[in-house]
């Protein structure tokens, strides 16, 4: 039986069902559990929820002298089902400030979904759905949003940024496909768990600032496997997140790991992780290797004859851009700028904020060019190294970054 109860009627040894308000309203990445730190009560009272659902027969019940308070209205057997709200879309500069608490909070998901995993507890996928939502949402109203700022990730951080980036990549890319919104979430929450297995792997080997040796190199390529067992013993794990965790490595020439699959054997989802997966990783900067470009990394991956489906990495770069933000990119006038948002009716006319000459080489006053409504346009992409232009990430990300 679960009831509705104000928070001031929560006490230590309550089950948690739900919180009435927003995912990102409410302290914890988590829905369910029990009360065990007065801490909770603490950071659950400062928040905004005023309102939270326990399960009495998970847990105490509300006191006798709150409960003659009670009415019906406030039990049920589960929980009633938000009204769909309806995500209007909204400006880079708008999203960019919410996409950055969802990055926030669901790196702590993550982070506490990889210790659970090495202290051999089972993994609740049903947990993590909240954040998949929130992750998709955001991805609708502004899909360059969340996914341009996952990239930004420290080196200590990467493993747990890298799952949260994966499962709005693959959001934005089981949109282009044309996928249901189920399949999305699907897509979503294998994106999430897909490196799940890195947390059976040695953090000295995973963090390594150095090449890996030979068998530190076959100890990471057991992470699909190890983690394809943690689902496997999990709950609420469905078979395409267990199909994109174990063969996202896989390769469509069949030169792939752990199973050697090809073109004919691989699963749409799991052909979509292996281009979500490397697209990441390239452009994130690792304790061995400063990050690529965005727009030279989809130029690299375009070139890798054999490890991508043809068809899926046209749609990634249709839900990319053919420069994604963030790409550092040469105007035919001699400025050079950082994309910061794509257009809306053609991939090679995206926004531009310029702040280099490339004629003076000097920087100049930041100014936006939308080139959708320019005679400007672009030249090539560029290396910002080639100009000794350090951190253009502050140019599209500003102070989120």
């Amino acid at each position: 039986m679960l009831k509705k109860i104000p928070v001031e009627h929560l006490t230590l040894g309550m089950h948690l069902e739900g919180f009435c308000g927003a995912w990102l309203d409410h302290p914890f990445w988590r829905t369910k559990f029990v009360l065990t730190d007065p801490n909770d009560l603490t950071l659950i009272a400062e928040s905004s929820i005023r309102e939270v659902w326990i399960d009495i027969s998970k847990g105490i019940d509300v006191a006798a002298s709150h409960a003659e308070g009670s009415q019906a209205a406030l039990t049920a057997l589960e929980i009633p089902p938000e009204p769909p709200v309806v995500q209007e879309r909204a400006t880079f500069s708008d999203e960019i400030k919410r996409a950055t608490k969802i990055v926030a909070k669901g790196k702590e998901a993550v982070v506490s979904m990889f210790q659970e995993a090495r202290m051999g507890r089972a993994i609740e996928a049903e947990a993590a759905a909240p954040l998949v939502e929130e992750i998709s949402n955001s991805v609708m109203r502004n899909p360059g949003a969340l996914i341009s700022l996952a990239r930004l990730k420290t080196a200590d951080d990467y493993t747990f940024m890298h799952s949260v980036a994966v499962c709005a990549l693959m959001i934005a890319l089981a949109r282009q496909l044309g996928l249901d919104e189920t399949q999305v979430r699907e897509a979503g929450m294998a994106g999430l768990l897909h490196d799940l297995g890195k947390a059976m792997i040695p953090l000295d080997v995973l963090n390594k600032p150095g090449k890996l040796t030979d068998e530190e190199f076959d100890l990471v390529k057991t992470h699909p496997e190890e983690g394809h067992k943690l689902l496997l013993e999990g709950s609420s794990v469905s078979d395409i997140t267990k199909d994109v965790c174990l063969h996202h490595h896989e390769k469509i020439d069949g030169s792939g790991y752990p199973k050697g699959l090809n073109s004919e054997t691989m699963s749409l989802f799991a052909k979509m992780g292996a281009v979500c997966d490397v697209y990441d990783a390239v452009t994130s900067n690792r304790p061995y290797k400063a990050g690529w470009d965005p727009a030279e990394s989809i130029k690299r991956m375009a070139e890798w004859k054999g490890h991508f489906d043809p068809l899926v990495f046209q749609a990634f770069v249709k839900s990319l851009g053919i420069y994604p933000i963030g790409s550092l990119v040469k105007l035919a006038s001699g400025k050079l700028g950082v994309v910061i948002e794509q257009g809306e009716q053609s991939l090679l006319k995206p926004k531009v904020k310029v702040f280099f000459s490339t004629k003076s080489q000097a920087y100049i006053q930041p100014e936006i060019i939308d080139l959708a409504r320019s005679a400007e346009k672009i030249a090539g992409r560029e290396d910002a190294a080639k100009w000794g232009i350090k951190d253009i990430d502050q140019y599209w990300a500003g102070d989120n970054g």
